[in-house]
């Protein structure tokens, strides 16, 4: 194993620049994906007559698909009906379309999980349908959908590596050029791409688990179970006092 021919400046700064661009196709893909997957995910939630038939199947079709089917009819198919895209954007597309069906269904169920009675309370207050989503459904829902929504972030920076196949100059691209140069360098390549992307999505999953375990403390009601005065549980009834 040749460790020092493989970190040398120059395969070191070749392997981070393709970095640098999976850390951006994942950030843009996030961003675009969350923003379908909110919409669709409202739109299911809303059950708008029509509407919300067509996005369930469109959202259940993709979900159905591989990534890597995706990302070749969007760099190869779609030119054929006069859609052109770069390599960049062509995965870009393909990583949207695809996390913005899992978002979607991530957010419908986060959605569903508000309690009724809020709703209706806010209803009966007077706010409309659109008021009591924006202003009660969304905040309480998008709080509870952190969790499964960091691990779908995390999923996508991963899936960013197939865009290898339509040679886009990510991370593993980078590395597969550096290791045909040498075989010794396979194994400090491969090496230094899982420290790499083990770096960015274990921070991740830390941002998720504070994030769940501060929410768990807020919603912790204060005082429960703690001794009422005299040692006594709060919940204990009294005794009976003797006749």
């Amino acid at each position: 194993m040749d460790f020092a021919g493989a970190y040398s400046p120059h395969n070191l700064s070749f392997i981070l620049q393709g970095f640098g661009l999976t850390l951006l196709i994942a950030a843009i893909s996030i961003v675009l994906s969350f923003a379908m997957g909110t919409l669709m995910g409202i739109i299911r939630y809303s059950r708008i007559p029509v509407v919300a038939q067509l996005t369930m199947l469109v959202t259940e079709t993709i979900r159905n698909l591989p990534l890597l089917l995706l990302i070749f009819f969007v760099k190869f198919a779609l030119p054929e009906v006069g859609i052109k895209l770069s390599t960049f954007w062509a995965a870009v597309v393909a990583l949207t379309i695809f996390e913005g069906a899992m978002i979607s269904e991530i957010v419908r169920s986060g959605l569903q999980s508000v309690n009724k009675g809020l709703v209706e309370a806010a209803r009966s207050s007077g706010l409309t349908a659109a008021q009591t989503m924006r202003h009660v459904v969304l905040p309480i829902g998008l709080r509870r959908m952190v969790p499964p929504l960091v691990s779908q972030f995390i999923s996508l920076l991963k899936d960013t590596s197939l865009a290898v196949v339509i040679s886009l100059p990510e991370l593993m691209h980078s590395a597969n050029i550096v290791m045909g140069q040498n075989i010794k360098q396979v194994f400090p390549v491969l090496l230094l791409a899982a420290v790499l992307y083990f770096a960015v999505n274990y921070g991740l999953s830390l941002l998720s688990t504070r994030w769940e375990s501060r929410e768990g403390g807020r919603s912790r009601k204060p005082g429960k179970g703690k001794p009422a005065a005299g040692g006594r549980p709060a919940s204990a009834p009294a005794a009976r006092a003797e006749g």
